[in-house]
């Protein structure tokens, strides 16, 4: 994703060159940054689009509400998350691009809070929302393809395993759920991670001091013009292996929460 024109390298090659080269830890490269993102980005769009998802149940009479009416609630939910967490995403994704780059081309961040200052003070405020557009996309697109599809996915889940729901789904229903939600959260962002990691990650030609990319259009056309419609979906495998496991925890994890918190106070 983060370095056009150059061949594609499998996973597995990706994680043997960095441990050869920089060590065990570089696997972990941005870890603070990605943890203090989840904080702010992940809690805020699970819990906006729960709190929007029961209104609107609350509105519909009780009734289960239908797939449109999820989504919108899911991208709702995701925009307004990005809008709060995007400079925490800038930190994460140049940290990681440093243990990808060159000795001479690395920024050389200490930490995600050394990120977060320097990228202020070189560059403005306004770098710690570069790649804000295709950011909400790919949050617009993970809450639909986690949320609202793992919504969508119980109901339809449950019905081929005879699940009536009635005190919550069974195990059963929220692991087919979770493992489809998974899959479709990685499917529909994937095309607006890779526009945003560059974006994000991009730096002024050495020499003219023009930046690759204009703006999300530009960043678009050139990849498809580069790569055709596979350059939109460089690396799904190692981001579905990111992005399924993170799913799956998430919303096992969010279902049995909830359970016990409405036993407890409820």
């Amino acid at each position: 994703q983060l370095n056009p024109g150059k061949p594609v390298p499998g996973f597995s090659n990706i994680l043997s060159t960095m441990v050869k080269n920089d060590g065990i830890a570089s696997i972990y490269k941005g870890v603070d940054a990605a943890i203090g993102r989840q904080m702010v980005y992940g809690t805020a769009r699970i819990g906006l689009h729960r709190t929007f998802s029961d209104k609107l149940v609350e509105m519909n009479d009780g009734k289960p509400i239908n797939f449109l009416v999820k989504t919108l609630s899911g991208m709702a939910s995701g925009s307004i998350a990005v809008c709060i967490g995007t400079p925490f995403d800038i930190a994460l994704v140049r940290l990681q691009s440093d243990g990808m780059a060159a000795p001479e081309d690395r920024r050389n961040y200490k930490n995600v809070f050394d990120a977060l200052i320097r990228t202020t003070r070189e560059e403005g405020f306004g770098a710690l929302y570069k790649g804000l557009g295709p950011n909400i996309l790919r949050g617009m697109s993970m809450n639909v393809g986690m949320l609202a599809c793992y919504d969508q996915a119980k109901e339809i889940v449950a019905k081929i395993l005879n699940d009536p729901m009635t005190d919550g789904p069974s195990l059963q229903t929220k692991l087919g759920s979770a493992a489809t939600a998974g899959f479709t959260a990685a499917l529909f962002s994937l095309p607006f991670d890779v526009m945003k990691s560059r974006l994000m990650a991009m730096k002024p030609h050495p020499e003219t001091g023009i930046m690759p990319y204009s703006g999300i259009a530009d960043c678009a056309v050139k990849i498809f013009k580069a790569d055709g419609p596979a350059g939109f979906f460089a690396g799904f495998s190692a981001y579905y292996g990111r992005c399924a496991p993170h799913a799956m925890i998430i919303l096992l994890s969010i279902e049995s929460i909830t359970e016990a918190y409405k036993k407890a106070f409820y």
